[in-house]
């Protein structure tokens, strides 16, 4: 029987200290990892060659290999990654804003970087509008390889370590449905000693699961709460977000009261506008009422068309008559810069795409057909 090495990425550097002695081989391996990005043991040339081999021989640095990059004109990366179990899922790197110099050469505003991380093969949820859910439900990703989508994204992006990103689980699945594995992701991330991404940097986006809202709260981990709302009725919601029979808009909306607000922070509500569906003025006006008493700003998404979709994106000008009537009401509104339009944006798109031209229809689609692409 083969055995199943463990992942070196899903361990807080306080419980790798537990694991290795001395303790301080704990903060020297953190080092090569989240600052020198380094992905082999035999490298660590301050580790004795003994630990060195102790290493290579129990844990997997290498956990996720990219397989596709798409890059689109605006800057925008979609990453596709493949596990060691031969499954496939996404990433996105997002520029938001580049770096602005005087004409000194002094550096007026630094880069500004969004991670879009995955915390699921698929997806349980079925949203209407989202392609990942045309692939189905495989596996919740581990604690290591929601933290490794990291790693790769700031080495492949040359990004130095000290320079720090935001990061946002809207990726390929519902994050609280892996809530165990994404709040270890989040301490690990949140390390001072590893990657030092501060949880105020780090956004949990939910289809809506009313309990684990509340569950996450009481957790106090520090992060951003944004709440895929998507409809101001039950019955249109329904239709668009199935768990919305279980978990209806009101209670998700108790649910966000209970929620701890940073005191210069709101909670995110996005909000994917559709043609013809969702986007009118009597719509508007029922989400005004909605989040009335909440600490609330509204994104709006431009619905991304993608190939069998049923839906429509939105005229831009009806999408600013929506948004400039919530602004007029005092309720913080923005429009969401639609990213990476030209290449295969809309979540799981790409991964799909590259299971159809790597697979025969028989075969699962969490296995490649032929791994060397």
């Amino acid at each position: 029987m083969i055995e199943i090495k463990k992942n070196i990425y899903d361990y807080r550097l306080e419980e790798l200290e537990q694991l290795l002695q001395p303790i301080f081989r704990a903060k020297q391996i953190y080092n090569w990892l989240y600052i020198k990005y380094e992905n082999d043991f035999s490298k660590m040339q301050n580790l004795p060659k003994e630990m060195r081999e102790k290493l290579e021989n129990e844990y997997q640095i290498k956990n996720l290999e990219i397989i596709q990059i798409q890059t689109s004109k605006d800057g925008t990366k979609k990453y596709l990654f493949r596990t060691n179990d031969g499954l496939s899922f996404e990433s996105v790197f997002i520029k938001m804003r580049d770096k602005k110099q005087d004409e000194n050469g002094k550096i007026i505003e630094s880069e500004k970087w969004t991670f879009c991380l995955s915390s699921q093969v698929g997806c349980k949820v079925g949203c209407a509008f989202c392609y990942t859910a045309k692939g189905g439900f495989v596996r919740n990703l581990s604690s290591g390889e929601i933290v490794e989508q990291v790693v790769q994204l700031k080495k492949d992006n040359d990004i130095p370590p000290e320079k720090r990103v935001n990061i946002v689980y809207m990726g390929m699945g519902e994050p609280l449905d892996n809530l165990q594995n994404v709040s270890q992701a989040i301490k690990i991330l949140s390390e001072l000693d590893g990657l030092s991404i501060s949880a105020r940097r780090q956004t949990i986006s939910t289809s809506g699961i009313a309990p684990k809202i509340t569950q996450l709260g009481k957790m106090e981990l520090g992060v951003q709460l944004a709440i895929s709302l998507h409809a101001v009725d039950d019955t249109l919601r329904s239709q668009l977000i199935p768990m919305n029979k279980a978990y209806n808009i009101q209670s998700v909306i108790s649910a966000v009261k209970t929620f701890p607000v940073d005191a210069r922070k709101r909670v995110m509500f996005e909000y994917l506008v559709i043609k013809n569906i969702n986007d009118d003025l009597a719509s508007a006006k029922k989400l005004l009422k909605l989040l009335d008493g909440i600490k609330a700003k509204v994104n709006l998404i431009l619905f991304n068309p993608h190939e069998g979709s049923e839906f429509q994106r939105p005229e831009i000008m009806q999408v600013r008559k929506f948004a400039d009537f919530l602004t007029n009401k005092g309720l913080l509104c923005t429009i969401r810069e639609s990213k990476g339009i030209d290449i295969s944006a809309a979540c799981g798109q790409l991964r799909e795409k590259n299971i159809l031209e790597t697979q025969s229809p028989n075969v699962p689609r969490g296995t490649f057909k032929n791994k060397e692409l």
